[in-house]
């Protein structure tokens, strides 16, 4: 069944992860959001699911080839989603699944068929530190936006989520709802007015309670939850202190943006949230870098690749830093914590540091990718150990 997301989840990782029957087909490639340059991802996803047929025929008849291949085709020519693509685009094939995502950040471009899927960089955008997400509201509309340490952008569509209050709350919707105009659509508008008296004014307050309650399950099942990222409200001072009221979502941060989200850049709506995420972005880092010299300086501690590896075959890794620009060609021999490095054109894509994260993430370790600036040391990663 197909699946197109623009951002891949923890729930999504781990049905890739879990066992498929083989072959499992995965694609990467960076691809662009306007042209003249989107012009040649087509040609390029072609040139890649020839890759894997190549591959296949090595191991499977004809017919059963081209059967595999049949959903890669089938993308191929939906002109839709190649007008839409963002900068970087994964997919995924196997027996009864079929998944697509638009990356906003490029990855490098791959094709293999194997026994399981190639999701080491997947797992990267998913461990990137600083990530999170905004929900701009309105008595009748709402956005949702996600964002990291400099990029912010819409989700769209937000999967799950009504986008309207009529969406929302369809033939239940209160005529008298109606009488209330928002004049915080247009460009300058400060707020939103009521007009109409009395029961009017209570049944349109009703509907505002119904439709805030119906986006708060949905953005909490469909996107908090799956994603794990704090939530910021942004919305008119008078709408967080209802939508707080009814909200069920723990994700969501007691700070907040008051003001008018509909009306404002997205580049500007980053730079209020960061205003608000970057203190307490920098408070966790600073804990989190005076907590590995505590633990480096009495031996709990290593930026060693080897030390760190076989911390991490003995399941002692607690947390994993890993520079998200650095990558090491080679593999992990065997489980006694050794590896072997690889020629970089000779690897095919294979990244000891993403197979050394996959590990501690496995024996129950917290990984995190972050800016090569903010790991604490020079060799591409950090990690320290339980015992």
């Amino acid at each position: 069944m197909l699946q197109i997301r623009s951002s891949p989840t923890i729930e999504s990782l781990a049905e890739l992860t879990a066992p498929h029957q083989p072959p499992c087909l995965s694609l990467y490639q960076p691809t662009h959001r306007h042209g003249p340059e989107n012009k040649q991802d087509l040609i390029r996803f072609r040139n890649l699911v020839r890759i894997m047929e190549s591959s296949l025929r090595q191991k499977y008849s004809e017919p059963e080839t081209k059967h595999f291949l049949e959903p890669f085709e089938a993308l191929g020519l939906d002109r839709a989603f190649w007008n839409q693509t963002l900068d970087g685009l994964v997919v995924f094939s196997g027996a009864g699944l079929f998944r697509v995502f638009r990356l906003r950040r490029p990855v490098a471009e791959l094709a293999i068929v194997a026994g399981s899927f190639h999701v080491k960089p997947l797992r990267r955008i998913l461990q990137f530190v600083g990530r999170y997400q905004i929900l701009g509201l309105s008595l009748t509309e709402i956005k949702l936006f996600e964002g990291d340490l400099g990029t912010l952008e819409e989700i769209e569509p937000a999967l799950g989520v009504p986008r309207t209050i009529t969406d929302a709350l369809g033939a239940e919707l209160n005529e008298p709802h109606q009488t209330v105009a928002s004049y915080g659509g247009a460009k300058g508008g400060s707020g939103e007015a009521r007009h109409g008296q009395g029961g009017k004014k209570d049944e349109a307050d009703k509907d505002a309670q119904r439709f805030f309650r119906a986006v708060d399950r949905a953005v909490l099942e469909h996107h908090s939850r799956p994603s794990g990222l704090p939530l910021l409200l942004a919305a008119l001072p008078e709408h967080h202190h209802l939508f707080r009221n009814i909200s069920h979502n723990s994700f969501l941060m007691k700070d907040g943006l008051n003001l008018n989200p509909f009306v404002m850049a997205v580049s500007e709506l980053r730079e209020r949230a960061w205003a608000i995420l970057e203190p307490q972005h920098q408070a966790w880092l600073s804990t989190l870098l005076g907590e590995y010299k505590k633990a480096h300086s009495h031996g709990f501690g290593s930026d060693d690749l080897g030390k760190v590896l076989k911390g991490a075959v003995s399941g002692r890794v607690s947390m994993l830093m890993i520079a998200s620009d650095r990558e090491i060609a080679g593999r992990i021999v065997g489980d006694a914590g050794s590896y072997e490095l690889a020629d970089t054109n000779k690897s095919g894509g294979n990244d000891l540091l993403d197979d050394l994260g996959e590990l501690v993430d496995k024996m129950g370790g917290k990984v995190l990718v972050m800016p090569a600036d903010q790991v604490p040391s020079k060799t591409g990663l950090a990690a320290t150990f339980r015992y």
